[in-house]
């Protein structure tokens, strides 16, 4: 077997590491035999070089053995749905309840939002009493009980990336697609989802900037799961402008409830559609995406869509009363409106920089450890395309400092960029890969 150095100078050289030396070097490293400094010397290779799909494939699976896993019986066509991050993306709220509705269990372990991006465990916990930290045993008994679940990582599901996440963190190499789709890949087969459906952010707002990236990306997680057993299916969306109308964790999921309860909000209702139909698709509920579209209204439509979401709030902790009366979640002490001071088309959405300036009242996290005001975030209901006038009110900041609201107020309004031509509207959804699907 190769030393450490062997194999850092081997990937240096963009040389493929074999299954067992992959494994050698990660199981060291976690029992304290190769230091840090190695560890991340071997990442930055791996970002520079890249990695063939036997070694995405030999990384994966050392990731997934790393801890326990969890198993669902075969029948059941477990399905989870993960995205890759954007501004006001709160759709795995109301995706999960509708397809849970729907018939399709849904076993999802879901992180928390670092950087300009939010994540779906501070929504939830923006919710009274809402929990996220679960046994096992407890996970598996909520998705028979309730339908679905969604849970926070506990320390023995995949604890190889979860250190080896916090050392990209700081080594610069968060974005190199193997390892992305290595961390991935690991956690939606670990938590026993036979069936996975990517939404692919693709915009100023996503990590993939460019949809030749995008494509790259979604080619090796496809592969990667695959080669374990798992359907996967990718849904390429836009994130060039904010989701839905709210960005901020409580504000999230008042819109969530808004949702359910039939509210029209039309990028929301299109890319929420369009999973859910490739969820159905994958557990085998459908063989087409129209008849998709049948088994989602009736569930929207009748409320079991937005009482499957009380129950599961309910199961965790969180107080169901929020589905009846959403001011029980926590509300801002200012409301600062955004005045436009341009007349025209919205051309351009720096979405990324409203990102970060919604983490400077507390929306976000700039490190892990930064404490949340759930209350804190934006109303963003204008799309690039959309007409301004001078001095009509565009948007609404939340926050509890007023200076700082000020200031967010501010960056907002430079990241519009306004045309005096008018702009077409951008499509939502830019593409769909699965394979599985029969086409009408």
């Amino acid at each position: 077997m190769k030393s450490p150095v062997e194999l850092i100078l081997a990937k240096r050289d963009g040389k493929v590491i074999s299954s067992n030396e992959i494994k050698s070097f990660i199981t060291d490293y976690l029992s304290g035999k190769i230091p840090e400094y190695q560890m991340g010397v071997l990442l930055m290779a791996i970002f520079f070089q890249g990695m063939e799909p036997e070694e995405i494939y030999a990384l994966t699976d050392v990731y997934i053995h790393s801890g326990k896993t969890i198993q669902f019986p075969l029948e059941m066509h477990t399905t989870d749905k993960h995205s890759t991050g954007g501004i006001g993306d709160k759709i795995s709220l109301m995706l999960a309840p509708i397809v849970a509705a729907c018939g399709v269990p849904i076993p999802m372990i879901s992180g928390r939002g670092l950087g300009h991006t939010g994540g779906t465990l501070d929504k939830l916990e923006a919710i009274p009493g809402f929990r996220t930290n679960f046994s096992d045993e407890e996970f598996i008994q909520m998705v028979h009980d309730v339908g679905f679940a969604i849970i926070s990582q506990s320390s023995e599901l995949v604890p190889a990336d979860k250190r080896i996440y916090a050392l990209r963190d700081v080594t610069g190499t968060v974005e190199s697609l193997p390892l992305i789709t290595a961390s991935i890949m690991s956690k939606k087969i670990a938590e026993g989802a036979q069936n996975l459906v990517i939404d692919l952010k693709v915009g100023s707002g996503a990590f993939m900037d460019t949809f030749e990236k995008a494509q790259a990306l979604a080619k090796m997680l496809v592969a990667t799961g695959e080669k374990f057993g798992q359907r996967v299916a990718v849904v390429f969306s836009n994130m060039n402008s904010p989701i839905g109308e709210y960005a901020g964790n409580a504000l999230e999921v008042l819109e969530t409830v808004e949702y359910l309860q039939g509210k029209k909000i039309p990028d929301v209702d299109i890319i929420t559609r369009s999973l859910a139909a490739e969820m159905l698709v994958l557990a085998g509920k459908v063989a087409t995406r129209e008849e998709s579209e049948a088994m989602i209204d009736e569930v929207l439509k009748s409320g079991k869509a937005l009482e499957l979401f009380r129950k599961f709030v309910e199961a965790q902790g969180g107080n169901g009363a929020i589905c009846d009366d959403t001011t029980l979640l926590p509300q801002a002490a200012h409301q600062i409106p955004i005045i436009s001071q341009s007349e025209g088309w919205i051309s351009a959405i720096d979405c990324r920089k409203i990102g970060y300036a919604l983490v400077d009242i507390g929306a976000g996290r700039k490190k892990l450890d930064d404490v949340l005001d759930y209350s804190a975030g934006a109303f963003l209901p204008k799309k690039i395309g959309d007409m301004l006038s001078i001095g009509e009110n565009m948007g609404t900041v939340y926050c509890s400092n007023l200076i700082q609201g000020q200031s967010v107020v501010a960056q907002i309004l430079e990241s519009y960029s306004i045309s005096e031509v008018e702009i077409t509207k951008p499509a939502i959804i830019l593409e769909r890969w699965n394979r599985w699907i029969k086409e009408s």
